[in-house]
């Protein structure tokens, strides 16, 4: 099993921490990962994306072109990403700040509305933790315990008390996300 990602949207969205997370789940699974991140000089405000690899064989190169799942959370990386999409692959993104929604008909298209959910939870700093669980109800390619282990390695020792916070955001993902096409 191999899963190659793209997360892609504005710096500030939690884009680079969501697939930190994915990798540092997938490590704990004792599976090979690749994590390289890309964003501008402008960081909070500008574009970021993420490549992830997570396989149970050696990762030849980080660098890819093509990925079986696209996670969009803005238009700019709707417009650069939907078509790196596999044929046959998953298109995840949330409809906040979409106008262009994406057409293609040979990928299986989800939505699941993030910043939506994580104001209803009070706490918008949980949006990318409710796509993530968006995505693992689509792809559990790494089990709930491990990804709870991400977290505790991503997340500074100061702000563990928000873990629980996080693992409820998750499971509000994978109840609301929906399929498009």
């Amino acid at each position: 099993m191999t899963e190659e990602i793209i997360i892609a949207g504005f710096g500030g969205q939690g884009v680079l921490s969501m697939g930190k997370i994915l990798a540092y789940s997938g490590i704990m699974q004792d599976q090979e990962v690749s994590w390289l991140p890309s964003y501008g000089p402008e960081m909070r405000g500008g574009t970021a994306n993420v490549s992830v690899i997570i396989s149970d064989e050696r990762i030849s190169s980080p660098v890819l072109q093509f990925f079986d799942t696209a996670i969009i959370l803005n238009q700019q990386s709707m417009d650069k990403f939907q078509e790196a999409v596999k044929p046959g692959g998953v298109l995840l993104y949330d409809p906040n700040g979409i106008t262009h929604l994406p057409t293609r008909k040979d990928i299986k298209i989800y939505t699941i509305e993030g910043a939506k959910e994580a104001s209803a939870l009070k706490n918008s700093k949980t949006f990318n933790m409710i796509v993530l669980g968006a995505y693992l109800k689509l792809k559990p390619i790494v089990k709930m315990e491990n990804v709870i282990k991400g977290l505790k390695k991503s997340l500074p020792e100061r702000h563990h008390n928000l873990i629980p916070m996080n693992e409820e955001a998750i499971k509000v993902g994978m109840d609301k996300v929906k399929q498009v096409s």
